[in-house]
């Protein structure tokens, strides 16, 4: 209750909250949970185990953190940038030569956007790793890939605003892959481009996505997603967890303060260390050699030395993608969460999986570079089945044979075999990055 003693700045606090923000009693706490907007996010009390830090790492309140830090220097950076070709290049050079702290605020939006990418993932690989996406938490699994691949979008498009050699080639590059899409393929690539290249209309689709659309989306989905994580109970516990329960102000809460404090000094020292890249500006007659796409997208053109295109960048990512997505809904043979690769002989499998698949896919590139191509056994058939279908189905057996011998040799179930198989893709895909 405020008295006439009270004076404006505690006035001013007790009109936007009324009650300690340090509460020492338990029903206090649990009232600063119910006000808080920020604090309602978090059920009253959590399980003592899952504050443990190498249960979650933290890993998605950490992407949280990025996107606000995204928000914020993105924001500062609109100020200055100028979208249209005429002008993108010399806002970017003068933001960074001219304006006061320019070039800390634009390597940190830089940096924040790279851990931003890999956070993510790797948020979604605990989730899927600790079978934290059974029950309730299905369709959040779901809405995890959505974020993922919003963030993906957000930063590709940001990608092409400095409009130098590097961003307008990666782009190109990118952007190359829609042409091997059956029917609709350039079609979008000159919705997406404004025309049939990269020019003055592409930048400004680009800055409007980057900047508005995107950012909105972003942040329904994510609003979204946080509602589904309270209403399933917030973080899943290991089966075999204690039922002992504990306030989540403040132990949760300082908890993530501090891992908020570090997330945020790491970034500015990496940004004081390290500056975002800028080369010369777009000169479109000229390309570097070779030209790489975004350092996400790496893998995707790696496989098409490898693949027809048509395989390379439309139907393999598209049948991983709907196959990531129907994860939560296969039938497994129990729906157990919380626990890490599911069972010891789940963490075996997982390990040789990984070491299986670094050296397959290694195996794979040197004999397809060194001796496929200079036998030319299928150089009769086009190249979509040559080079595409049959190279495809060859890897679909591998895989159903690795299956088999997983299911016989070692009696994986399916919970363990859809962990192995993940962690076989996921391995290769990086090996290929």
């Amino acid at each position: 209750m405020t008295t006439k003693n009270d004076n404006i700045f505690r006035r001013l606090k007790n009109s936007i909250y009324q009650g300690s923000l340090n509460p020492k009693e338990e029903h206090q706490r649990f009232n600063l949970i119910f006000k808080s907007l920020i604090l309602h996010l978090h059920p009253p009390t959590i399980n003592k185990n899952v504050i443990k830090f190498n249960h979650t790492f933290g890993l998605g309140g950490m992407a949280v953190v990025l996107i606000c830090l995204q928000f914020i220097t993105g924001m500062l950076l609109r100020f200055f940038y100028e979208p249209f070709p005429g002008g993108a290049y010399e806002s970017i050079v003068h933001l960074q030569n001219n304006v006061l702290f320019g070039q800390l605020i634009r390597n940190i939006h830089y940096w924040s956007a790279v851990f931003l990418i890999l956070i993510t993932f790797l948020h979604l690989l605990r989730v899927f790793f600790s079978s934290a996406f059974h029950g309730k938490r299905q369709f959040n699994w779901v809405l995890g890939i959505v974020l993922l691949l919003l963030i993906i979008a957000s930063n590709f498009t940001g990608y092409l605003l400095p409009w130098d050699q590097l961003s307008y080639w990666a782009v190109t590059v990118s952007t190359s892959m829609l042409d091997y899409l059956p029917v609709a393929g350039g079609f979008i690539k000159e919705l997406l481009l404004g025309g049939n290249e990269i020019g003055k209309a592409t930048l400004l689709i680009f800055y409007t996505f980057h900047t508005g659309i995107l950012p909105l989306l972003l942040i329904v989905v994510l609003a979204f997603h946080f509602w589904r994580v309270r209403k399933a109970g917030g973080v899943v516990p290991q089966s075999d967890d204690e039922d002992k329960f504990i306030s989540t102000v403040p132990h949760l809460v300082a908890k993530e303060f501090v891992v908020t404090l570090i997330l945020i000094a790491f970034i500015v020292l990496l940004a004081i260390s390290f500056d975002a890249p800028l080369l010369e500006k777009a000169n479109p007659n000229v390309s570097p050699n070779p030209a790489k796409a975004p350092w996400y997208f790496l893998g995707i053109q790696e496989l098409m030395l490898h693949f027809h295109p048509l395989f390379s960048a439309i139907i393999i990512p598209g049948v991983v993608f709907i196959m990531a997505v129907f994860i939560p809904y296969f039938i497994y043979n129990t729906e157990e969460s919380g626990k890490w690769f599911y069972s010891e002989k789940g963490k075996q499998l997982s390990r040789n999986a990984v070491i299986s698949s670094f050296l397959l896919t290694l195996a794979y590139i040197f004999l397809d570079e060194y001796v496929l191509n200079s036998i030319d056994l299928l150089d009769f058939l086009p190249a979509e089945i040559g080079e595409g279908l049959i190279p495809f189905l060859l890897i679909l057996l591998g895989l159903f044979l690795y299956s088999k011998y997983l299911m016989n040799k070692h009696t994986a179930n399916i919970n363990e075999l859809v962990l192995t198989l993940f962690i076989f893709l996921v391995t290769s895909f990086t090996v290929l990055t």
